[in-house]
């Protein structure tokens, strides 16, 4: 019985039970059914002393004695329907929780279906398709565009623009050229490029991805269940009251009584049932939570950790400021640089040409055009000569700066004519979400992002982040976790895209935005926000905080009123089968207040 499921337990124990009344009072064969009845308790009663002595040597705790102990003395005294009808309770609340709890268990499948598998071997024929494992550190390797960069390497030739969002989760493309580092993970753009190989695949950016997911999921953080923790003094209480009951009346029938009306089925149901009514609650507010401890652990969050691009942000570059130099009129300026963009694929041409759009800028016929991987474009527009792209390639004599932020620099017929800057929009609800999330208690808000640091700081000092860590990439992002002191957890991190989900796994509780999040980030989130709104995030902490509060308040009912029918099964007045029958009374009142968590208020 111990390798069976707690759902296939209480079917079998249901079923026992219908072939016991048969026996009984359709038969006519109780002695009988008390054989059948007492086996089969007894087979549950060492089951469950054989995981009790499991978890006691893993150091933790739980109602599990006190369960045992209820049905041993019922069973040892000849009340085998009173140990029947505890042991369906006691089953019947293992499976809830183990429905409460259930969780997918698919979360490197998105990261496993998107590792590179081959790779392009330059050789002195030309080129051959190797797997990935086997290209060794010195080769040369080709990247064609649109495809994924194999190994972690350097350009040895060619140049292009490469997303590295999955990577870095900056939206942006990074131009790469002779020399510089190219990171697995990473899609190359519009030109082939020959890469020399310097990692091995093992040791390559995006499978050092899999890696670190793979160790979070294998060292999950410990959190005590909810019921545990009133477990101790229960049992103390109730063995206690036994004890002294069957010294002053001898009979240990006494026993047996008040350790039934003890039985901790409302410890063991209305947790689970509080934990399924507030994962309904949170799911109709358009929040997955994948298990009833998350929310426990999300109900005393003290840390909030967050994502920049995508999660505070929303991930899309827009026009900031159209800048011109000297006497340029803007409009000018964003006339001739849209009218030059116009046929360009490029993330900040698209940008500019719907912000132009929306000013309802006229664009002009484009000519000679000539677009210049990695550096801009070039094109005739109203018989002008026009560069558009990078500082140093539109004006590589001028003695204008560079801004801080991404953008556009714009030349014509040789002279510097302005910029054009791009911003990623800051999410309208983050300051009232992070404001909201202090009020609930999460008081340590911090940025964790691969951005550079200025951009970064002015983003959270707009949406009230004191503490922000830039420029880091998937390891980076683990460590930074990994160095919130002790007193400071639980701690929740929010984020998306594949590069997150390192840092969700090894976070107390993983928040993914799923709407815009990969499936690598969703299914490795305990927490899926499914709507592409920020202020779903404290929604679900205050969610959590309801729930727990509610559970919390059932089980103490549930324990008050045990407490109260032990005192008086200790005078002899309840039989065991009323006893165990009273305990439906106690698990009602317990279900009913708990199921107060599925809805409040309106939500």
């Amino acid at each position: 019985m111990h390798c069976l499921s707690n759902k296939q337990k209480l079917g079998l124990i249901i079923v026992i039970a219908v072939v016991a009344l048969v026996l009984q009072y359709g038969l006519h064969q109780p002695l009988l059914a008390q054989i059948i009845v007492t086996v089969v308790g007894a087979l549950v009663a060492l089951t469950m002393f054989i995981g009790m002595v499991k978890t006691l040597r893993s150091g933790k705790y739980g109602v599990d004695l006190l369960a045992i102990l209820a049905v041993i003395a019922t069973l040892s005294v000849g009340e085998y329907w009173a140990a029947m009808v505890i042991l369906v309770m006691l089953t019947g609340g293992d499976a809830l929780e183990d429905y409460a709890a259930n969780k997918a268990n698919t979360e490197l499948k998105a990261l496993l279906d998107n590792t590179p598998r081959q790779a392009h071997v330059i050789t002195p024929s030309g080129s051959t398709d190797v797997a990935v494992d086997a290209v060794h550190v010195g080769q040369q390797i080709i990247v064609k565009p649109g495809e994924l960069v194999p190994v972690d390497g350097v350009v040895a030739a060619g140049h292009s623009d490469f997303d590295e969002s999955s990577l870095t989760g900056e939206a942006r493309p990074v131009n790469k050229d002779v020399g510089d580092e190219v990171m697995s993970g990473a899609v190359n753009g519009n030109e082939a490029v020959t890469i020399k190989v310097t990692k091995l695949a093992k040791d390559s950016q995006y499978q050092q991805l899999v890696k670190l997911v793979q160790e979070a999921e294998s060292t999950p953080a410990h959190f005590v269940r909810l019921a545990d923790r009133y477990a101790v003094p229960f049992t103390i209480v109730a063995i206690v009251i036994s004890l002294v009951a069957w010294w002053f009346s001898q009979d240990p029938r006494r026993f047996a009584e008040v350790l039934v009306v003890a039985s901790p089925c409302p410890l063991i149901l209305a947790a689970p049932v509080a934990m399924v009514s507030g994962m309904s609650r949170a799911s109709r507010n358009g929040v997955v939570v994948k298990t009833g401890s998350v929310l426990e652990k999300l109900a005393g969050a003290k840390t909030g950790a967050f994502d920049k691009t995508g999660t505070i942000t929303n991930g899309h570059l827009a026009v900031a400021q159209v800048l011109p130099a000297g006497e340029v009129m803007p409009e000018r300026l964003l006339h001739l640089t849209a009218s030059a963009e116009q046929n360009s694929s490029h993330i900040l041409a698209r940008s500019l040409i719907k912000y132009a759009q929306e000013q309802q800028i006229s664009l002009a016929p484009v000519a000679d055009l000539n677009e210049v991987t990695g550096r801009g474009i070039t094109a005739t527009i109203e018989g002008h000569l026009i560069k558009a792209g990078k500082l140093r390639f539109v004006a590589p004599q001028t003695n204008q700066a560079a801004l801080t932020t991404t953008a556009i620099y714009v030349s014509v017929d040789g002279q510097y004519y302005g910029a054009i800057s791009f911003t990623d929009h800051i999410r309208p609800e983050a300051a009232t979400t992070m404001t909201k999330l202090r009020k609930l208690g999460v008081n340590n808000l911090m940025m964790l992002t691969g951005d550079q640091r200025t951009i970064a700081q002015q983003v959270a000092n707009r949406v009230g982040i004191t503490t922000v860590k830039a420029d880091l990439l998937p390891q980076d992002k683990i460590a930074a976790l990994k160095s919130v002191p002790a007193d400071r957890h639980p701690l929740f991190m929010v984020g998306d895209g594949v590069n997150d989900a390192p840092s969700l796994a090894t976070a107390d509780v993983g928040i993914a935005m799923g709407a815009n999040g990969s499936t690598a980030a969703s299914e490795t989130a305990d927490v899926v926000i499914l709507k592409d709104d920020l202020a779903k995030v404290a929604k679900a902490v205050a969610i959590s905080k309801d729930t727990i509060r509610i559970a919390k308040q059932a089980v103490l009912i549930g324990i008050t009123i045990c407490t109260i029918l032990m005192l008086i099964a200790s005078l002899g007045v309840i039989p065991a089968f009323i006893g165990a029958m009273l305990q439906e009374v106690i698990d009602t009142v317990s279900i009913l207040w708990a199921l107060k968590a599925r809805q409040l208020h309106q939500d």
